[in-house]
């Protein structure tokens, strides 16, 4: 059995032996799940693990994963300081699948919940399907018209094992240039709408060699919650 050390925590105990209580003292956290979904899709080291939650302060993705470590759901290990899931961490993914699926059916997408931060770095991190990248490198800047300023644009260097997220331009010439509302690029990647009906609508628009532009959207497995 797990336990905790209660007086090192930064939620106390609810004193109740309720096991809804018991698991809400440790996953009902800001950030809690979102780092174990993190972990659970293979990010084990401290930077991918932000890249998966930006808006996340450094200092408190650390308490979190101290706390992780503390109750035992996580381990860190190896002269680079990994983290990985223990047997207790990986039995979250029933937990995880399960609020995953009570979300997409009841939750609407709305701006605030589309962060092009997270969107593009779970396409390159997660989601990439590198078996039908084109053998060259391929630069593609992400405009992205529903968002603020200070997310645009966005660049995806698709490269095979060395493909990347870049928030400033690469120095590479641009392939493609996608121009889109990030809740179109969100509800495709759940399968909410297929790509080539929302580019039809024109909430994506795609510039650049026909070839390229209509091989981009199957270069993402798609979220798991598309089927």
């Amino acid at each position: 059995m797990l336990a905790f050390e209660w007086d090192t925590w930064e939620v106390k105990t609810y004193a109740q032996y309720c096991p809804i209580a018991r698991a809400s003292e440790i996953l009902a956290q800001r950030w809690t799940p979102i780092i174990v979904r993190n972990l659970l899709a293979g990010a084990s080291t401290y930077n991918r693990l932000a890249d998966g939650a930006p808006g996340i302060p450094r200092s408190l993705l650390t308490s979190r994963l101290r706390e992780l470590v503390s109750a035992g759901l996580v381990e860190k290990s190896g002269d680079a300081g990994e983290y990985h899931l223990t047997e207790a961490g990986e039995d979250l993914a029933r937990v995880l699948d399960a609020m995953g699926q009570w979300g997409e059916r009841w939750l609407d997408v709305t701006p605030d919940h589309a962060n092009p931060i997270y969107m593009l770095n779970a396409w390159v991190n997660t989601y990439l399907n590198r078996d039908a990248l084109p053998v060259r490198r391929v630069v593609v800047r992400f405009q992205f018209r529903d968002q603020p300023p200070k997310v645009n644009p966005m660049w995806v260097i698709f490269d095979g094992e060395d493909s990347e997220v870049c928030r400033q331009s690469p120095g590479f010439d641009d392939d493609l240039v996608v121009d889109a509302e990030s809740v179109a690029i969100a509800e495709w990647h759940l399968g909410r709408v297929e790509w080539n009906r929302a580019v039809g609508a024109g909430r994506i628009s795609v510039e650049g060699p026909r070839a390229l532009a209509t091989a981009l959207p199957t270069w993402n497995r798609r979220s798991v919650w598309a089927s």
